[in-house]
C-alpha cells in the first residue's frame, strides 16, 4: 500500500495531462489544416490543367483545331512533294528539248542560247532539293504533334475520359476577325460540306 501510495504521488497532475492533450490536439489540427490547404492547391492545379487540356482538345486556335494540325502539316508535305515532282518533270522535258535544240543549232550563233537554257534547268534541279529537307523537318514536327496528342488523350483517359471534361469552362483562345475569319481553306481530303475548285470556278464562269 505504501508503494502504491508512492506511485500515486509521482503521477502528473490532472491539469498537466489536460494541457498536454490540448496542445497535441492543436498541433494535429495545424498539421491537418496544412494538409487541407495543400490538397486545395493540388485540386486547383488539377482543375486548371483539365481546363487547359479541354481547351487544347476541344477548343480552337486561330480557327484550326489542334488535333487537325498534323493533317494540315501532312497535306503540306504531300502538296510540296507533288509540286516538286511536276516541276522536275517539266524541267527534265525542257532540258531534253534544249539538248535537241543545241544539237540542231550546232555552229549557229543561237547555240549558246540553248546552252543557257540547260544551265538554268540545272539550277531548277538544285533548287528542288528544298522539298526533301522541308519534308524531313515537317515530318519531325508532325511526329512531335502526334506525341503531344497521344499524351493528352492518355491524360484524359486517366481522368475518366472525354465525359469528365464536359462542362469545363474553356480558356479563351486566339480568334480571327474580319476577312480572316472567313478563310477556312484549303480543305483536306475527307473534309465534308466544303466547296470544291469546280464549285468556285462555276461562280466566276
Amino acid at each position: 500500500m505504501a508503494a502504491l501510495a508512492g506511485l500515486g504521488n509521482k503521477a502528473p497532475p490532472q491539469d498537466s495531462i489536460s494541457r498536454q492533450v490540448v496542445e497535441n490536439c492543436q498541433r494535429d489540427l495545424k498539421e491537418a489544416q496544412k494538409i487541407k490547404d495543400e490538397l486545395h492547391l493540388i485540386h486547383d492545379a488539377i482543375l486548371r490543367t483539365k481546363q487547359e487540356i479541354a481547351t487544347l482538345h476541344c477548343g480552337e486556335h486561330k480557327g484550326i483545331e489542334v488535333a487537325r494540325m498534323t493533317d494540315e502539316l501532312g497535306a503540306i508535305v504531300q502538296g510540296t512533294e507533288q509540286a516538286t515532282e511536276n516541276i522536275l518533270e517539266a524541267a527534265e522535258l525542257i532540258d531534253s528539248n534544249a539538248g535537241d535544240l543545241a544539237v540542231s543549232l550546232k555552229g549557229d550563233s543561237r547555240e549558246e542560247i540553248a546552252s543557257d537554257i540547260q544551265d538554268q534547268v540545272v539550277k531548277i534541279f538544285e533548287a528542288c532539293n528544298f522539298q526533301d529537307l522541308t519534308g524531313q523537318r515537317i515530318s519531325k514536327v508532325v511526329t512531335a504533334f502526334e506525341f503531344i496528342e497521344q499524351r493528352v488523350m492518355r491524360m484524359m483517359e486517366i481522368w475518366g475520359g472525354l465525359e469528365s471534361f464536359q462542362g469545363l469552362a474553356l480558356k479563351d483562345t486566339a480568334s480571327r476577325d474580319g476577312h480572316a475569319a472567313l478563310l477556312n481553306g484549303p480543305a483536306l481530303d475527307g473534309d465534308e460540306d466544303v466547296s470544291s475548285q469546280d464549285d468556285i470556278d462555276s461562280l466566276f464562269g
